[in-house]
């Protein structure tokens, strides 16, 4: 097997040769330049694997060689180096699509570390690609085109993703639309108006999307998950996340679908975020799906009743969910919830009412 090749970009001689040499000892096949015009050339006639660029170079930017390298060399990684530790200058660097950032001096173990890691980022990113490829190719194959779909964020579009869904995993669609709704509700009480309350809905109703490129085996399993087989399982927010953020109009119901997993307490996944790191929409989601998983029938389960689902939702607050939203979420009248479960119709029959409660929260 090849050793990774990596490119070394820094207007320095001595830190150019320091790079090489603390990479070459590691395994790495590695070359230098020394300015962005020779580097260009240089990938332009011989593949690299990682190219690592100073930030800032005389009459030379390394954001601007992070764009072209990007826009011109996708299979290659960025990785940013520079003397000043700008946390701002990090964070565009990685949403501009840099794998890592690295101050300077730095040791070679530091080196070698960030390396090893950008690859790794750099690997999974491209089974990223190619999944999703394999995803709209299977989404094609149902009469589902994802580009053109996703390009149209209307109503008619959405379910038609839901009910993609729906083809494998049954309920799904029923769920997604009630959860959505209870969702908009509760956004509603807690006075989110415009906008972020139509991302919240549309996050919920989506929420699942990213089980599409969940293998059958796994997501159709009868039997209780392998811990290997939750690995896989767990990855559907992150799918569902890079099916959504390439529409400009889901981009906000995306967080919530990456997100709807998270747990208040931080124990959640797939990034373990705490409290108000989590956003708002997925909290929010977090409490109605709960709602809706305790009080429906399931295969396992015949669904409780509302005070039930109510006290257990009480009693996690602070740990699973966000007191605030379950606040107001208590202050909601349960026949409103019966009221929206009414009315969710799927394939022309009415979704079982809710197991009896009282009258009032």
């Amino acid at each position: 097997m090849r050793s990774p090749r990596v490119l070394v970009l820094d207007d320095e001689p001595q830190l150019r040769t320091f790079v090489k040499e603390s990479l070459s000892v590691s395994g790495y096949d590695a070359s230098v330049a020394g300015d962005p015009a020779v580097a260009l050339e240089r990938m332009a006639s011989s593949f690299f694997d990682l190219a690592l660029c100073d930030l800032c170079m005389p009459g030379a930017n390394g954001i601007d060689f992070l764009k072209e390298v990007t826009a011109l060399f996708p299979e290659t990684g960025v990785v940013l180096m520079s003397g000043v530790h700008d946390l701002g200058l990090a964070v565009e660097a990685m949403r501009l699509g840099a794998l890592d950032y690295i101050s300077k001096p730095f040791t070679p173990d530091q080196l070698e570390s960030v390396v090893a890691g950008a690859l790794r980022r750099m690997k999974e990113r491209t089974a990223h690609n190619l999944h999703l490829k394999r995803l709209e190719q299977s989404l094609m194959e149902r009469g589902i085109e994802l580009t053109r779909t996703l390009s149209d964020a209307s109503e008619g579009t959405l379910n038609t993703l839901v009910a993609a869904l729906d083809v494998r995993e049954h309920e799904t669609e029923a769920h997604s639309r009630r959860v959505g709704e209870y969702a908009l509700h509760l956004a509603e009480a807690m006075g989110i108006t415009g906008g972020e309350q139509d991302a919240i809905r549309k996050g919920a109703l989506l929420h699942d999307i990213g089980k599409i490129g969940i293998a059958d085996r796994i997501l159709l399993k009868p039997a209780k998950l392998t811990p290997e087989e939750w690995v896989d399982m767990r990855r559907h927010p992150e799918i569902g996340y890079w099916i959504l953020t390439g529409s400009r109009e889901l981009q906000a119901a995306s967080e919530i679908v990456l997100s709807h997993h998270e747990r208040w307490d931080g124990t959640g996944y797939p990034h373990h975020l705490k409290g108000t790191e989590i956003p708002l929409g997925a909290r929010i989601f977090s409490v109605v799906d709960t709602f809706d998983a305790l009080t429906s029938d399931r295969p396992y389960h015949c669904g409780e009743s509302y005070e039930i689902a109510r006290c257990e939702i009480e009693k996690n607050a602070g740990t699973q969910f966000d007191p605030f939203v379950v606040e107001h979420f208590l202050r909601v009248a349960p026949a409103v919830w019966q009221d929206i479960r009414s009315r969710i119709i799927v394939d022309g029959a009415r979704s079982p009412g809710l197991p009896s409660y009282a009258a009032t929260a």
